[in-house]
């Protein structure tokens, strides 16, 4: 298949296998936008190029951009996006290789993204005479207004070095860590961080926090024993040195008045 989605616990791996650049035609753009649906109850989602990709994603297929398709190109690529903007899941781009046009899109719509060093990033669409909406939309966001202008309107290249220096993604190197990291929360509290941050405003973030996080038995488990450790912690205890020094304190005082238990010769014997 050339757009699969496995379900492992928490997390769900979405692999886009059309080698060798996973260029995405409306077929395609299709399958990604029902993986990413069917992956909408995971806590972490990753996604990623399949073996023998040279490519994370050359974009949408050019054909698709005529005036008779790029409707319903529009349509199905933008609702993989929402899906990845909108789930409640943490969203983690493994770029391992180019993600040019859609597939620069696709990094863009997740939360983090990481980048191999062979990794080069841009939105060439200004080059056949249009422009990408999803990088209108967020590029501005991710890395400021005048580097997305510059980036948008000249159709220029960067290579990883550049796009982690310009916040395009969040490092170079694998995204195996973090994914490692993230699976080792609770994806309860993870899922309700994720859509504080998406709410935008700190009341929204107030009310996820009291009505969708406080009442989770992860909140209220992993508090206590943050206490309980701080306590342990602070409890008094005796070193080895403390104990070393009341010893030597306690032999300077019995030679001092000398050994109680030692008998003592009579007065005037």
């Amino acid at each position: 298949m050339p757009v699969t989605v496995e379900l492992e616990g928490r997390l769900a791996r979405i692999t886009l296998a059309r080698p060798p650049l996973n260029v995405l035609d409306l077929e395609h753009l299709g399958l990604l936008a029902d993986a990413v649906e069917e992956a909408g109850d995971a806590a972490v989602v990753l996604l990623r190029a399949g073996e023998g990709c040279r490519a994370f994603s050359a974009g949408n297929d050019v054909k698709d951009h005529v005036r008779e398709r790029a409707p319903a190109m529009l349509e199905r690529f933008h609702r993989a996006v929402r899906g990845l903007l909108e789930t409640d899941a943490i969203t983690v781009a493994d770029v391992t290789g180019d993600a040019l046009g859609g597939g620069c899109e696709l990094v863009l719509a997740c939360d983090v993204a990481y980048a191999a060093p062979k990794a080069r990033f841009g939105q060439p669409e200004i080059d056949v005479g249009c422009f990408p909406p999803v990088a209108a939309a967020l590029l501005p966001r991710r890395v400021g207004w005048t580097r997305a202008v510059e980036l948008i309107a000249t159709g220029r290249r960067i290579d990883a070095a550049e796009a982690a220096r310009i916040g395009l993604v969040t490092a170079g190197g694998e995204a195996g860590p973090v994914v490692e990291t993230l699976l080792a929360k609770s994806p309860d509290v993870l899922r309700a961080t994720k859509a504080a941050l998406r709410a935008g405003g700190l009341a929204a973030a107030e009310e996820i926090y009291v009505r969708r996080l406080l009442p989770l038995a992860d909140c209220e488990e992993g508090v206590r024993a943050f206490l309980k450790a701080v306590r342990t912690r602070q409890e008094p205890s005796t070193s080895p040195e403390d104990a070393m020094r009341a010893l030597r304190t306690a032999l300077r005082i019995v030679e001092a008045i000398g050994d109680p238990r030692a008998p003592r010769e009579r007065e005037g014997a």
